[in-house]
């Protein structure tokens, strides 16, 4: 593959790189749901863990994600919610992905960076476990996703024509491989390429975590959007994605 410019690979984490549907999303929708009840009581009496749970919810339908309800709320508590979700007692064994990720990372031509709605230490944290550390060259997290003092997470449209600018390429230069199909739509309204991964689409009907409607985020058929649809991570290197 010959190129006159390398491709610049945004990847996404949970559900992309490894199974996060399995134990990891349950852990921190149990982490989330006991901070709302022991932060965002009324009066005295803590909330019960169901009213826990259709708070965290509503918060995800409503502004698409938890955080972002939180960071709503009087007083500024995101920066804590945050810290709190993604506390793990030990992650090394919550985290489940497939073998040869390395190799695969090895031969992609291009500059990669993680692009995640998680915190940065478990996202860091995860790559370590993966042993995937050197082969990116940056991660933007969700406190990195902010416009004007205000988060903007994935699949924010904002935050997809910022993004060009504040990496200094071209959008056509990007490749979005993600899980979710409504920030692949976001990114190739911009001008970027898009890769649907699909191997925990299934599994993560389970997890009311990432998504409260599950179902909304696999895409049926070929759309028009996503510009190549694999299996795996793995099969980037058999694909010719970069065209």
């Amino acid at each position: 593959m010959t190129l006159e410019k390398p491709p610049v690979w945004l990847f996404d984490l949970d559900n992309t790189l490894h199974d996060a549907a399995l134990e990891v999303f349950p852990q921190i929708s149990r982490n989330m749901n006991n901070w709302i009840a022991s932060n965002l009581s009324q009066g005295s009496t803590r909330l019960s863990d169901a009213q826990a749970d259709a708070l965290r919810q509503v918060f995800w339908r409503r502004y698409g994600a938890t955080l972002l309800g939180i960071s709503q709320m009087p007083c500024d508590k995101a920066t804590q919610f945050l810290k709190a979700a993604h506390c793990f007692d030990d992650l090394p064994s919550l985290i489940h992905a497939e073998k040869g990720l390395r190799r695969i990372f090895r031969k992609l031509p291009g500059k990669k960076i993680l692009l995640t709605n998680s915190s940065v230490t478990y996202a860091r944290q995860v790559l370590k476990i993966l042993g995937l550390v050197p082969f990116f060259d940056n991660i933007i997290s969700i406190e990195a996703m902010c416009l004007a003092g205000r988060y903007t997470p994935k699949p924010s449209r904002r935050f997809f024509w910022h993004l060009p600018a504040k990496l200094k390429v071209s959008p056509s230069r990007c490749i979005l491989v993600e899980d979710d199909i409504r920030s692949l739509k976001a990114a190739k309204i911009t001008g970027m390429k898009t890769v649907l991964v699909t191997q925990y689409l299934n599994r993560s009907f389970q997890s009311h975590h990432a998504y409260a409607h599950p179902g909304r985020k696999i895409a049926s058929g070929r759309q028009s959007y996503v510009d190549t649809r694999i299996g795996s991570v793995r099969w980037l290197v058999r694909v010719n994605v970069v065209k």
